[in-house]
């Protein structure tokens, strides 16, 4: 089997599939893709919507809810309702009819039957503003990971606890604004470290104590911007900058940017792994093109994997033992050879083009099922006559595709037509990892939902929010409308305004941390622009003397200077 050249159908841009992909593909008995890698993570991202929330009210107990389904033509449950016994997603099953093409018949069964307002879990506790997260308990508005605990405003934590603003870190507690962190405990404005304590904007740090303004320290303690003190030394320039912080975050983040900047940075943040490419990868085997993966053994194109995959092709936000996935998109709990499909949940295998199904097997086109098994289109089947049928199915999808509104072919093989997502392309996390302009998403054949009208009234604008967080009495933080500084200007989905919940001043005041200037939103979009891309260019070490090569997400023209593993720990142990 050799390697071949494709054209992408979307971008028109060359990819290649290699021997190994081939033999994936063999395997789970797919036709090769026939979009790039690239566009098939734009599509599939375009069907998930984590931030974006919406007031509407239960269709079923009519109580108030948020959603992240808007549009009011779809049928929605609060949580209770759907997990309950007064409905039953087998209800609106449909025959599969061959004179429709299959993406046409699902739509259809889409925009009936009853969906869940937000993908919490049922193992959730006290935690209603949180979305595509399992064991969390006291959180708020996180988004993505599991075993959280008195956790706000993060995504893709695993294992954190009294903390606020994670972005992809595990076993982390009384952290702030961290990302690509672990094990780390009290560490303020962190990036890329491990093992560290007491300790204000590090990066590419291990085994640290004390340590302030500084990058690529490993085992050292009261060290300022690289220089090591005394322990006296550094408390009295601990205390200066703890002043000078309260006075303006904003200016601090850009003093260590340019402090940072003069360091080598390692080619790819790749820990105790083997035969592994990409980047911010943990406990792999095995993984290529692989971007915030950890532990995960054979897989290629994966986004944002937080533990115990298999056998995972083309896959964004899974984890917690899943095996044998393709082309699909919040996977969880104990899965296996699940295939175009988005959040397949507990213990569910043999499932194709579905959607929030869970503990079910062998199902094919398929919503909201939960406990069963030989489905296609919700449709009850008996084993033989569904394993004649789905043959059957697959051979329709080939000989009647879905054409969109671009002439992109869909047939067996391929994700779910963005044009069919229930959501606007800048709802969805697409707008994150491919930011598009209003013009350009509707010129790409995606939906594009406009700025609605708020009703309020600033209460607090941005400049007039105190320096120090002593200076608070409750009273005139708590429930007040803060602007947000970009003020609605930039193409965050940044909310214009935000308001502070008891527990998040309760955290600030405890850390002795600066009021936010910034919508949850907005700080999320700026953690993220702290995060390379998730692409991968061949380049040379940047030290004199060395010609080893490797694949980076440092792209050529980036300032930084960029090591080889070998020339990294020279310099840096």
């Amino acid at each position: 089997m050799k390697s071949e050249i494709k054209t992408c159908q979307n971008c028109k841009l060359e990819f290649v599939i290699e021997p190994d992909d081939f033999l994936f593909y063999e395997k789970i008995k797919v036709p090769a893709p026939t979009f790039c890698p690239e566009c098939r993570l734009q599509r599939r991202v375009s069907l998930r919507n984590e931030r974006a929330f919406y007031h509407r009210n239960c269709d079923l107990c009519k109580e108030k809810i948020i959603s992240v389904f808007n549009d009011k033509n779809l049928k929605v449950y609060c949580q209770g309702c759907w997990a309950s016994d007064q409905w039953d997603s087998s209800s609106y099953a449909v025959d599969y009819d061959f004179s429709k093409n299959f993406f046409a018949q699902y739509i259809e069964l889409f925009k009936k039957i009853p969906l869940i307002n937000l993908n919490g879990h049922i193992s959730n506790k006290n935690s209603p503003y949180v979305n595509y997260i399992t064991e969390a308990n006291n959180s708020y508005y996180c988004f993505g990971g599991s075993y959280l605990e008195n956790v706000m405003f993060s995504n893709l934590g695993v294992r954190i606890k009294d903390s606020m603003e994670i972005l992809f870190s595990e076993d982390c507690q009384f952290c702030y604004e961290i990302l690509n962190c672990s094990r780390c405990y009290r560490l303020f404005y962190g990036n890329n470290s491990q093992d560290c304590l007491d300790s204000y904007f590090l990066q590419d740090c291990g085994n640290c104590h004390d340590c302030i303004m500084s990058c690529n320290l490993k085992n050292q303690y009261y060290v300022f911007k690289n220089e090591q003190l005394s322990k006296e030394e550094y408390l009295i320039k601990k205390e200066e900058f703890l002043k000078q912080l309260n006075n303006d975050v904003s200016k601090r983040k850009k003093e260590f940017a340019e402090h940072i900047i003069a360091y080598p940075k390692k080619f790819a943040n790749i820990l105790r792994s083997q035969s592994s490419t990409g980047n911010n990868i943990l406990e792999c085997a095995d993984v290529k093109s692989g971007f915030n993966v950890s532990k995960c053994q054979n897989g290629k194109y994966n986004q944002d994997v937080v533990g115990s995959a298999k056998d995972v092709y083309d896959v964004t936000s899974i984890g917690l033992n899943v095996e044998m996935i393709y082309e699909s998109t919040g996977m969880s709990k104990n899965i296996n050879n699940i295939l175009f499909s988005s959040l397949v949940r507990d213990s569910s295998f043999n499932v194709s083009y579905s959607f929030h199904c869970h503990g079910s097997s062998n199902l094919f086109g398929c919503i909201g099922l939960r406990k069963k098994q030989y489905c296609i289109l919700n449709r009850q089947y008996t084993k033989e006559a569904y394993e004649e049928l789905i043959p059957k199915i697959i051979q329709h999808m080939s000989d009647m595709p879905y054409i969109d509104s671009k002439g992109r072919v869909y047939k067996y093989g391929e994700f779910f037509p963005s044009e069919l997502s229930p959501f606007a392309y800048n709802e969805t996390i697409a707008q994150e990892y491919f930011p598009l302009t209003k013009e350009e998403a509707i010129e790409q054949g995606y939906k594009w939902k406009d700025k609605e009208e708020r009703n309020y009234s600033i209460d607090i604008h941005t400049e007039d929010l105190p320096d120090s967080i002593k200076e608070i009495p409750d009273t005139d933080i708590l429930n007040k409308v803060i602007e947000c500084n970009h003020k609605g200007t930039c193409n965050q989905q940044c909310t214009e305004a935000f308001k502070i919940i008891p527990e998040e001043l309760s955290f600030y005041r405890r850390m002795n941390l600066l009021l936010p200037r910034l919508c949850p939103n907005c700080r999320h979009y700026e953690r993220l622009s702290q995060r390379n891309p998730m692409k991968l260019w061949h380049r040379s070490c940047m030290k004199e003397g060395c010609t080893n090569e490797f694949e980076t997400s440092y792209a050529p023209e980036r300032p930084e200077i960029v090591y080889c593993e070998k020339c990294y720990q020279q310099e840096v142990y």
